[in-house]
Order: structure tokens, then sequence, then C-alpha cells
């Protein structure tokens, strides 16, 4: 695609805010000495708890119910199935109705119902809901309830889903929606003159997101209103969504976060329940609380990724790429959640050309139901997927056509002089040197020196392999956010925001874009997130919080600035030319006559002084970079380590360089363990988790991750938005998986091994190396 416009809008004076000064986290003070407040912390008074019965069946019709015997049970004060809730007016949870079948027919899937009503799509579905005094009492009061059930046949794999003669969970087919992008003529005719074509067909697998905090949902009723307490990356979405499923309007409830122990994308939206707490909290009159078990997670938590693709790419004879294919079926699971088909619909589509110029492409996107749990958002979302399939293509390519692999990579580069540059999916990439950071992260990882070290690892009977990914993320979903600040009588600064820190922190972050505004001490700068009362927005997916909660921070400080300016020329009687301002006080220039902020809002009604602004950046942000990988493979247990792992990203400027790279750290662990260890994994016949537990599925460990060293180019500042700050919260993630695969692949080289679908377990990588 051709070179586009650009609405430029990054202020060149915010370059102060790219300082990258490693601030330490004011966060971690309260958490690092047990003074956090989860939401299994909090505590109220009379409260009952929430337990719920799960369907054991992967997809079966309910031929009866029986709650009688749980009623009766000691300690019980509720007991309700699907009919009760139906009673009550409960409704069920909606989801985006974005994109449409073939026949250009609406979005087609089960109903997200709090509990199951009169079928179960997949194994840990809710089927009843319990409540009692104790939550051992509902435990216990839970296997006293009676349930038939006629079992269907399910299908688990989309490939076939869609074929004829499979179990159909939906009228019209298991097709829930697609979506197609590009030139499908023009591709082909691409194709038609190409000089090579390079195939591969792989699946990302399914991915446990895995938090560390366990989800928990308490229901209270507080003057009137019902209060959902929980854990939520979108607070006003699920107050929302909680409207629609419960009637009346989004003000007549509020969502309020304490601290989040991880959220990755899987604490977004709206849960069943969080439904039936809050429900269950109005109808009996006292607060509720719901906690998951760690099997739970594993069974009724939204997954990740899950996606089979077969992709070619057409290059003439020196290696340039002419056009791209891609077909993917995406299992999205029987019973979507707002994300499901988003990601794979959409977001796919975004970067999967990544940052490279392909002339043409032609796209297939299908989301299919199954019998399993629903998949969504998770670090990354599509943008991992797409990055993958790409570099993989790439990679592949160059073995068949023997050019060096960082060679072909080069030449196919998008270069900064054909910046702006809108894409096959209508997106604008603004800003970008791609081809320097693939060049900063091999002279980083002493890329030259790789022979050596394979030499000593063959010594020790080792196969060593390296391996290389450059990448494109999207970042900046949902683009506007306001931000609130206030100033009090003692000079107190409060910024509401709608996004929601999880772990990011965002808590320093913010404070330090404030100080610069400012001028004043951390300690009088307080942050309110994670209150539908107090502040709204779109909440923290996509890696926007800095990218527009930060811009939104700034632009509302600078009003407030201009404001108090005004305030303090009446004051102090002088024009407003005439003001200095710094350290928190206005004063007139020669003269020793000043005001302070407290004394200023001291002066206002309520002792208080209140501005908002709003900020859009005319276009999301494309963060960008290059990671390079080196592993040993022990030929007699086909186990793989990581043993080198180098990274350099454009995240434009960088506001707390210690925060930043701690994301990108945690990123690329999250991607290592996609590659090396990770699955879920489903029985094809009965539907069961086969990956219900730790004992089952791996999530890494620190001792299984070597030391990672990132670095960063701030010399190129994202020109979209007021700080010039691109996202990072899950870059890391989108280049680790293919930089790992590459490594191990070469290291399997002279065993004639080309492709592995991941994870590399040690399991997978022996036979393969027997078998070649």
């Amino acid at each position: 695609m051709s070179s586009v416009p650009l609405q430029v809008q990054f202020d060149p004076s915010a370059a102060r805010f790219g300082a990258s000064r490693s601030q330490k986290r004011l966060e971690d003070d309260r958490l690092l000495v047990g003074k956090g407040l989860y939401s299994d912390d909090r505590a109220f008074p009379d409260a009952a708890f929430l337990v719920v019965l799960r369907s054991p069946h992967a997809h079966a019709a309910i031929t009866g119910i029986y709650l009688e015997e749980a009623k009766k049970a000691p300690g019980v004060i509720a007991v309700w199935s699907a009919a009760n809730l139906r009673a009550d007016g409960v409704k069920h949870i909606p989801f985006p109705a974005l994109f449409k079948r073939a026949d250009g027919s609406p979005m087609a899937a089960p109903l997200r119902t709090p509990l199951a009503d009169g079928k179960v799509y997949y194994v840990g579905q809710p089927v009843a809901a319990i409540i009692a005094k104790t939550r051992e009492q509902a435990q216990d009061a839970a296997e006293l309830i009676g349930a038939d059930y006629e079992d269907l046949p399910c299908v688990v794999d989309p490939r076939a889903a869609i074929e004829a003669g499979a179990p159909q969970l939906a009228a019209g087919g298991n097709i829930a929606a697609e979506s197609r992008y590009g030139n499908a003529a023009e591709t082909d005719k691409a194709f038609a003159a190409a000089a090579h074509v390079t195939r591969v067909e792989l699946h990302n697998q399914r991915l446990n997101a895995f938090a560390l905090e366990p989800r928990c949902a308490i229901g209270v009723v507080e003057n009137g209103r019902a209060v959902l307490y929980t854990q939520n990356q979108t607070p006003t979405a699920a107050r929302e969504l909680l409207a629609a499923v419960l009637g009346g309007k989004p003000q007549d409830y509020r969502v309020v976060n304490g601290d989040i122990g991880g959220g990755f994308g899987m604490k977004t939206g709206l849960t069943p329940e969080d439904v039936l707490v809050c429900h269950a909290a109005r109808k009996l009159g006292r607060p509720v609380k719901w906690r998951a078990e760690r099997s739970e997670e594993f069974l009724a938590a939204h997954m990740g990724r899950d996606q089979h693709y077969r992709g070619e790419l057409a290059l003439d004879r020196d290696g340039r790429i002419l056009g791209l294919r891609m077909q993917m079926l995406a299992n999205i699971g029987a019973v979507p959640v707002g994300s499901s088909a988003m990601i794979p619909l959409a977001m796919v589509a975004k970067v999967v050309t990544s940052v490279y110029r392909v002339p043409v492409v032609d796209y297939r996107c299908k989301a299919v139901l199954t019998n399993t749990m629903a998949t969504g958002a998770y670090r990354g979302a599509g943008r991992p997927e797409g990055n993958f399939l790409m570099e993989r293509l790439i990679e592949q390519a160059a073995r068949e056509l023997e050019i060096d692999p960082v060679e072909l990579r080069r030449r196919n580069f998008l270069r900064p002089q054909d910046l702006p540059y809108k894409t096959h999916a209508g997106e604008v990439y603004d800003s970008g040197d791609f081809a320097r950071m693939l060049g900063q992260v091999l002279e980083a990882a002493d890329w030259n020196g790789y022979p050596r070290r394979r030499e000593e690892s063959r010594r020790r009977g080792r196969l060593r392999g390296r391996g290389v990914a450059a990448y494109l993320e999207w970042t900046g979903a949902l683009p506007t956010e306001t931000v609130d600040i206030a100033i009090d009588a003692e000079g107190g600064v409060t910024v509401f925001s709608g996004t929601q820190a999880m772990g990011q922190g965002l808590e320093t972050t913010y404070t330090q874009l404030a100080i610069e505004i400012f001028g004043i001490q951390p300690s009088r700068i307080r942050i309110v997130q994670g209150d539908t009362d107090r502040a709204t927005g779109v909440g923290s997916v996509g890696s926007r919080s800095a990218f527009v909660g930060g811009s939104a921070l700034v632009a509302a400080s600078r009003k407030m600035i201009l404001e108090l300016k005004n305030a303090a020329a009446e004051a102090l009687e002088a024009a407003p030319a005439d003001l200095e301002y710094a350290d928190g006080r206005f004063r007139i220039a020669g003269t020793d006559r000043a005001i302070d902020l407290g004394e200023l809002a001291a002066r206002q009604p309520g002792k208080l002084m209140r501005v908002s602004a709003t900020e859009t950046p005319s276009t999301p942000s494309w963060p960008n970079g290059a990671q390079a990988c080196e592993v040993e493979v022990d030929p007699e247990t086909g186990e793989a380590r990581v043993v080198r792992m180098t990274s350099c990203d454009d995240v434009g400027r960088i506001i707390n360089r210690m925060i930043v790279e701690g994301q990108i750290h945690g990123g690329i662990a999250q991607g290592m363990g996609q590659a090396l260890y990770e699955g879920v994994v489903y029985d094809p016949d009965s539907g069961q988790l086969l990956t219900g537990s730790l004992m089952d599925y791996c999530v890494p460990r620190a001792d299984q991750l070597p030391p990672l060293r990132a670095e960063f180019d701030e010399s190129i500042p994202c020109k979209t938005n007021l700080l010039g700050v691109k996202g990072c919260g899950e870059i890391g993630t989108i280049g680790a998986a293919p930089a790992v695969v590459h490594a191990v692949l070469d290291a399997l080289r002279e065993y004639d091994v080309t492709s592995l679908d991941m994870p590399l377990t040690p399991g997978k990588v022996w036979k393969a190396l027997q078998h070649k």
C-alpha cells in the first residue's frame, strides 16, 4: 500500500516525559509488605458465600435438575437454576454484534446465560448456584444437587467442527462469523507470477491466562444500588453489562476494584459469577461472595489463542515478497465472551504483514464454535498470532531459498521513508525504523559470536540453535479516554482515570507525569482508578494506558495549570502573563508575592478545583522491535532450554525505564512459555479438559528463564499522541514465541526437522529427533 497523509499530534515540548527515569514503583511499598487489598481480602458483615455447580459434560441436554435436597442442607440460604434466574428477569450477557456470517446474517452462538438453560455446551459451564452461610456449607450442598443429562456428541477441534456431520452448536452451523481482507484476484496474480511460494500450516495453541490471583466477585447492596467488588480491567464496561443483564441503567450499579494480581486480558467484561453475586445480594439483602478455586480457573476462565493457520507467501527470485494468503480457523469455544470474535476476525489482520512490505493480501478468517471454554483476550490478543504466522513464513522461505534469514528480512522491511503507510486492513503506521531495530538486537546479542558458543555447547553434548524474530505491535484500543484532576485545600492533586492498574505500575507512571507538570512531591499526588462512581473510561486493554490515559492526564494537568493561573492572577491582582509557576506556587515575576495550589483551591466553592480533559489520539500506535534467542537442546531427552534472550524495542518515549523493562521481561516470559511449555488440551472424544491443573499444565518458572537483556530505541517517538509514547505491555510476548521456535528448529537443522507446532516439549522434540 502507498504512503498516506497523517495528522500529527505529538507535542515535541513533551519530550521531557521521555526521560526514562527509573523512579521506584510507588505501589510496591504497599504491596511488598502485605498491605495490598485484593478481592478475597475484603470482608463484609453477614456475608454469604456462593458456589457454582458446573457441568461435567461437554455437550448435553439438561433433562432434569433437582434442588430440594440441597436447599435443606445446613446453612443453605438459596439454590438456583436457570429457571429461577429467568423468573427473576435475569437476561444473558451480550457479546458485541460486530461481525457477520458469510451470508450477511448476524453472528450466531449459544447465549451466555449466567446458568446453563436447557443445554450445556462445555465442561465447566455453570449449571446451578448455591448460596450458604459458609463456603464449606455451599460446597457440601452442591453435592446434593441432582441433574439428569442426555449426552450429545461433542467437537473440540475447529477443523472437525466445520466438517459435514459435525455436532451443531448454533442454528446454521458452527461458523459463528467470519471476515475477509485484501484483494483475492490481485493476490492470485501475484502468486501466478511468483518465482517461489512458501507454505506453512501451524496451530497457535490454546493457553490458560493463569493470573496469579484467581477471580473473585462480591455483590453488596449499598444505598439501594448493587455494588460489585471485584478485579476487572474494564470496570466501566462491567457496569454497563450488569445493567444489560439485571435491568436498569448503568448508574444503578457500581463496580469497585482493589489491587489486581494479574489480568492479561482475561479479567475483562462481565462473568456469570459477577452477575450471580450481584443478583444474590439484591434478592437476599446481604453481601454475597464467590471466589474461584484454581481448578475453576482452568475450566471456566476464558482462554487465549487456539487458531489454526494455512499461510502462503509468494516471492520473486530475489526473495522479495509479492503477496500473502492466509486462511485461519479460530476456536472461540462454545459460548463466546465479548472479545472472542474480535481477536481473530479483526486484530490478527491489523498486524499479520508485520514490518514487511507486502503488496497484496487475501485473508480469510472464520470464528468457529466448539464444545470448549471460550477464548478471548490474552496478552497480545491476536498480534502474537499474526506476527507468528508471518515470521514462520519468512523463516521457512529463507531456508527454502537458501538465503540468510536476517538478509531476507532486510530485503523486505518497510523503510522509514515509506511511512506513514496504510495497510490492507486500513491501519496507518505512523513511525518506525524496522531494519534499525533488527540491527541493534543482533549487535546486543553478539550475533557474530554465535559460532564459538555453538561449538562450546557441542563439546558438552548439546545442540545449540539461534533464532530471530522481527515484529509489529498495535496498541491503543478504543482510543478515547477522559481524566479528571482535582486540587484540594491542602494542595493535594488527585488524578481520576478510567484506566486500571493490574501490576503494570500505573500509579508510578501517572505520578511521574503529574510531577512533570505540577512540580510537587509524589506524596502530594494521588491516583484514583477502579471505582465507577469516581472515574469511568474504557479501562486497560490493548496496551493503551499510557498511550491514551497518560495523554489525557497531561492534557488535564495543563488545563488545570491554566485555570489555576487565572485564579492566581485574580487572587494576586496581577495579569496572568506576569505570573511564573514553579514547585506548586504562582509568583508575580520579580517579586515575593505568591500563592500556592492549596490556597487557590481553598478560595473556590467547596474548597476544591476540578477539571476534566478528554484525549483521542488520531491513530493507534505501532511499537515494534526484534528479539534474538539462543537455545540448547539435549538430544538424549529432547529438552530445550533458552540460554540467551535479547530484545530491542521501539516503544516511543519511555516514562519509566524500569517499569517498561519489567513489562518487556514479563511478556517475554509468557511468550517463551507458549513456545516451550504451555498448551491447553481437551480430549477429542469426551470434551474433557485434560490440562486442568498444574500437574498437567506447565507454567514456566523463574529458574527456566535466562537473564533477559532488554534494549530500547527512543529516537522514533509516536506522532499521534501528546507524549510520543507507544504501548509496551504486550510486545515482549509477540516476539518471544517465534524467536524461540526458530532457535529450536535451527538446533535441529542437522536432523532435517523443519517444522514443529508449539509447545516444543521435550517429548515432542525427542520424537522428532528419533524420527529424523
